[in-house]
């Protein structure tokens, strides 16, 4: 399981959207989108 796949599986787990998750971390919700998708994994 590549680091995309984890991301998206934690955070499923947690009930928590991308934006929700943005919030947390203190970046974009298009980051996280990227994140997840393996566009961009810095």
């Amino acid at each position: 399981m590549d680091f995309s796949e984890k991301l998206q599986q934690l955070r499923k787990q947690k009930q928590m959207t991308q934006e929700q998750l943005a919030e947390c971390l203190y970046v974009s919700r298009t980051a996280i989108s990227k994140w997840e998708s393996g566009v961009s994994q810095s």
